[in-house]
């Protein structure tokens, strides 16, 4: 660690992802920390079920026990610290489960977790107190949803993760903190950086938005694929990070995936609204920073500026919204539209109406084609989603009902899936809490150390006032048709019930055109299922990027709503799809590059 740099290395991106990860990050090549992320925010409420079902001990995320047992003792060899949030609604727990581990293994490392943001305990103290959990989207009190609140929990900062290291830890078992803190931590342990050193930790924030989902900063999901070389072994992203923040952003030799400025790029715009990146440390404004290739699979990143944190935690609620049961029904030829009114028509009288279900949903998808010229061509889908309060209500017997009507209504009838029992629906629920408020707590070797956050230190703030950027005129010349996607890349996701669409330019001619184009009503006329719906654009020019954040698509988040891609995943690559009128010239850069 004598080193001017840090190289913090990621093993996951969500819960669920490859196994050997950490292992090929160890034995990779040299790292001096390897963090992971396994908290998405329908996880919170796996790992809830998992409490309930096994026992109050668990409710962590069990699969990070066995990549330690892979790379333990290797880290122990050559120093490398570990800092996960894996322990998620139990990090006790889990931090006696890597202590049973190490024993096993016949090692001594000291291991320290970290609580302060479960806050179930308190919910109704707080609300005594005067905080109303207001839904940061729907600007709706908790108390006013209606709903069983089963997980809430703030997301916590870095600085419980450098008082660890500070206080020798070699392995921090986090809860819920933000993404990027299991890497600001680490950066500003090795620096010795200071609450307020804004710019440097803007920096860090900025290297732990980008690893944090894995290996969609090193060519996953990346909208220019034909530009990887190969996906066989992916690698997995490292930040090498800098004593002024700056940083480079690589992956080990010999892995599969690309490291490029367009991948990095993209995975800066993910699952972002403002260019205001705001943690409870610090915020980055991600619209100061720039990328650039160095190297082959390096890229490097320097000057994001940063400021104060506000005096507000995120809180990540998870409510329990019902149950929900459906089926998708294939129609198939003429009359599409006859024979889904037919089919519903007849079904919700069977089931005794409409009216008594807290929600129905009947969505018709016309993927049929006029004179197909394959079975397959001629078919559309009917999904049918209803919810309740009362599981028995949508529980098997209604998707019997559906399978009961299969000789007896349109012809053609078949169904995706049978009959099953109903789901539950979790309501995801922003909101924001007084920092005064958390509680957070660093154990090691029986002793304890609180952290206050830093808007509660008395500290001068620190703004950053966003200066005037010149973009160049739009190119003139005739006008061509193309597909979108020819010319720029996407990147979308889930922000709760939000998502956002990035969309960035290779060059700054095409730039120039994309912001002078791409404006709220021509998104919404090129993607007009998305026109009943607040949209907000926010300008990157410093990396030829825009982003546009979608208001309540994903209504209350992935498990609430009906669509096909309830994370908005593809939604960028829809975008993509479509077929723009752009000046020849772009259309010639594009040959030449």
């Amino acid at each position: 660690m004598g080193s001017e740099v840090i190289k913090i290395a990621n093993c996951s991106g969500y819960y669920g992802d490859r196994l050997s990860a950490a292992k090929e990050m160890v034995e990779g090549g040299p790292i001096d920390v390897l963090t992971g992320d396994y908290l998405a925010e329908l996880t919170m409420t796996i790992l809830f079920n998992q409490k309930l079902k096994r026992g109050d001990d668990k409710g962590y995320v069990g699969t990070f026990l066995k990549q330690l047992k892979d790379v333990a003792k290797t880290c122990k060899e050559e120093e490398i610290k570990i800092v996960t949030n894996a322990g998620g609604l139990n990090p006790k727990s889990m931090a006696n489960e890597i202590q049973n581990i190490l024993s096993e293994l016949g090692l001594e490392m000291q291991v320290a977790y970290i609580d302060g943001d479960d806050l179930m305990p308190r919910m109704s103290d707080l609300q005594n107190s005067g905080e109303e959990f207001i839904n940061i989207d729907k600007e709706i009190s908790l108390k006013d949803s209606g709903y069983t609140t089963l997980t809430a929990n703030a997301y916590l900062g870095a600085w419980g993760i450098k008082e660890a290291l500070d206080r020798g830890a070699e392995i921090v078992v986090c809860p819920r903190v933000t993404d990027a803190a299991v890497v600001i931590g680490p950066a500003a342990w090795k620096f010795n950086w200071k609450r307020d050193d804004f710019d440097q930790l803007a920096g860090a924030l900025a290297a732990g938005h980008i690893i944090e989902c894995g290996c969609q900063a090193t060519g996953g999901n990346y909208a220019f694929f034909e530009e990887v070389p190969s996906f066989e072994n992916v690698g997995f992203p490292i930040a090498e990070i800098q004593p002024d923040g700056s940083f480079y952003i690589t992956k080990h030799p010999g892995t599969g995936g690309l490291v490029s400025t367009g991948t990095v790029t993209a995975q800066l715009l993910y699952e972002i609204s403002s260019p205001a990146y705001i943690n409870p440390d610090v915020v980055a404004h991600f619209d100061t920073l720039k990328i650039e290739d160095v190297d082959k699979d390096r890229v490097f990143v320097s000057g994001c500026r940063g400021s104060s944190p506000p005096n507000k935690h995120k809180a990540c609620i998870n409510l329990a919204g019902g149950y929900r049961n459906g089926m998708d029904l294939i129609l198939t030829g003429l009359d599409i539209e006859k024979k889904a009114q037919a089919f519903t028509d007849t079904l919700f009288n069977l089931v005794g109406g409409r009216e008594q279900f807290d929600e129905v949903r009947t969505d018709l998808h016309r993927t049929d084609k006029e004179n197909p010229n394959s079975n397959e061509e001629a078919m559309a889908t009917l999904s049918l989603s209803v919810k309740s309060k009362d599981p028995d209500l949508v529980g098997r017997l209604f998707s019997a009902k559906i399978v009961e009507l299969s000789l007896a209504n349109y012809p053609g009838f078949f169904a995706q899936g049978g009959v099953k029992a109903s789901g539950p629906v979790i309501v995801y629920w922003p909101a924001l809490v007084e920092s005064k408020h958390i509680k957070e707590v660093v154990h090691l070797n029986d002793e304890v150390f609180e952290i206050t956050p830093t808007s509660e230190l008395g500290l001068d703030d620190i703004y950053y006032q966003k200066e005037p950027v010149d973009i160049l005129p739009c190119p003139e010349d005739e006008l061509e048709k193309i597909a979108f996607g020819r010319i720029f890349g996407t990147r979308s996701g889930d922000k709760g019930g939000c998502a956002n669409l990035g969309v960035w330019a290779k060059t700054d001619m095409a730039f120039s055109f994309l912001s002078y184009y791409l404006s709220v009503e021509k998104l919404k006329e090129l993607l007009p299922d998305l026109s009943k719906f607040k949209i907000e654009r926010y300008d990157l020019p410093n990396i030829k990027s825009l982003n546009f954040y979608i208001h309540g698509i994903l209504e209350d988040g992935i498990s609430s709503n009906n669509r096909k891609d309830g994370q908005a995943k593809s939604l960028g690559e829809y975008l993509r799809a479509k077929h723009i009128e752009v000046p020849k010239i772009l259309k010639k850069e594009i040959k030449n590059g």
